[in-house]
C-alpha cells in the first residue's frame, strides 16, 4: 500500500474517528504502520477498542482503495492530511478538525483572511440584497468567502464573492464527488478555479441530514468569524454560529425586522452579544488587531450618468419606493 491508499483506507473505516485517527498517527507516525500492527499493540492503545482494532486488521478492499485513489487523481481531487503543510492554519487550531481532507482547487495562505457568510436556503429579498452587499464588499476588502454551497445566501455568498474577484471557499456536506445541490455543479466548478472546494467526507457519499451540523463546524473553522445574514431560531446558521464561538471565532449578526421568522435567529444572536454588523466596516473594525494591513482598498467606478439618470439616483434609496 502506499501512504496515500492507507490514509484513504483507514479515514473511511466506519468505526474510526478523526481523533482515533490522529491518535494512531501519533503513536505509529503514518497510516500504514497502523494498518501493520497487531491486535494486541492496536488494542493497548487508549480509545482503541478491540472491536476498532479488528475494523483494522480485517480491512481488505486494497484493491478499490487503488481505484479510488486513482479516479480522485482523474478528477483533480487532492487528499489533504493534517500532517500536510497545506492543511489550513486556522482550521488545524480547532480540537475537531478533519484528519483528512478532500479539496479541489489550490489553499493559499491568504485564505486565513476568511469570513463564514451563512443564511437560510430561501432568504427573504432583504437577506438575499444584504448577502450580495457584503460578500461583495468583503471580497472588495480581500477577505475570502466561505460558505456551505447550500441553495440561498451560500449560493449568494459565493456567486457575488467571485463577481468581485475574490476567493471563495466551498465546504460541502457530502463526498467531493456529489455536487449538492446538484444544480450548483457548475458553480462549484467556479469555486474550485477561483478558491477551493473541500470536504471531510469519502467520495461517494451522499448528502445526508446527518452529514451538515458537523460540516458546519469546518466552515466556522476556516474562518476569523461568521457572518450571519438570516436565520430562524432552528436556523442550522445558528449551529455554525455556535461552532464559531466554541473555537473563539468572532460571530457577526445582521439585524432584521422583528415580524420576520428568517430574522428571529439573529436577532436572538445581537441579544447574546454577537456583533450587530449595518456595513463591512463593522467586520472590519471587530477584527483590526487580526488584519494588520491586510485589508485592500478599490477604488469604485462611477459610470458616466445622464443629468436624467442623476436625478433618478437621488431620488432612489435602499427603501422602496412608490412609483
Amino acid at each position: 500500500m502506499t501512504s496515500l491508499e492507507a490514509w484513504i483506507a483507514l479515514s473511511g473505516l466506519n468505526d474510526i474517528g478523526h481523533a482515533t485517527i490522529k491518535r494512531l498517527i501519533t503513536v505509529y507516525g503514518n497510516p500504514e504502520a497502523v494498518f501493520e500492527a497487531s491486535m494486541k499493540d492496536l488494542c493497548s492503545i487508549e480509545g482503541i477498542s478491540e472491536r476498532k482494532a479488528k475494523s483494522i486488521k480485517e480491512f481488505s478492499d486494497w484493491k478499490g482503495i487503488k481505484k479510488q485513489t486513482k479516479r480522485l487523481g482523474e478528477n483533480g481531487v487532492r487528499v489533504i492530511t493534517f500532517r500536510h503543510p497545506e492543511y489550513p492554519a486556522p482550521l488545524r487550531q480547532i480540537d475537531s478538525s478533519p484528519a483528512i481532507l478532500y479539496v479541489m482547487g489550490d489553499i493559499k495562505d491568504e485564505d486565513r483572511f476568511a469570513i463564514a457568510v451563512v443564511g437560510p436556503r430561501k432568504p427573504t429579498p432583504y437577506g438575499g440584497m444584504v448577502a450580495e452587499r457584503l460578500s461583495t464588499e468583503l471580497g472588495e476588502s480581500g477577505f475570502t468567502i466561505v460558505s456551505g454551497m447550500a441553495r440561498g445566501i451560500d449560493t449568494i455568498a459565493h456567486t457575488f464573492a467571485i463577481k468581485a474577484g475574490a476567493r471563495t471557499v466551498a465546504v460541502l456536506g457530502s463526498g467531493i464527488d456529489v455536487p449538492y445541490p446538484p444544480e450548483n455543479r457548475g458553480l462549484m466548478k467556479k469555486i474550485s478555479d477561483s478558491g477551493f472546494v473541500v470536504s471531510e467526507f469519502a467520495p461517494g457519499t451522499k448528502p445526508l441530514k446527518e452529514n451538515f451540523p458537523p460540516r458546519n463546524r469546518i466552515i466556522s473553522g476556516l474562518s476569523l468569524g461568521v457572518l450571519v445574514v438570516e436565520a430562524t431560531l432552528k436556523s442550522g446558521s445558528l449551529i455554525t454560529a455556535n461552532y464559531a464561538l466554541e473555537q473563539n471565532r468572532e460571530v457577526f449578526a445582521v439585524p432584521g425586522n422583528i415580524n420576520s421568522l428568517n430574522s428571529a435567529g439573529t436577532n436572538e444572536l445581537i441579544k447574546r452579544g454577537a456583533k450587530l454588523i449595518q456595513g463591512t466596516s463593522d467586520i472590519i473594525e471587530e477584527l483590526a488587531p487580526m488584519l494588520k494591513g491586510f485589508i485592500k482598498r478599490r477604488e469604485k467606478v462611477i459610470p458616466d450618468l445622464t443629468e436624467e439618470e442623476k436625478n433618478l439616483c437621488d431620488i432612489l434609496s435602499g427603501e422602496p419606493l412608490h412609483i
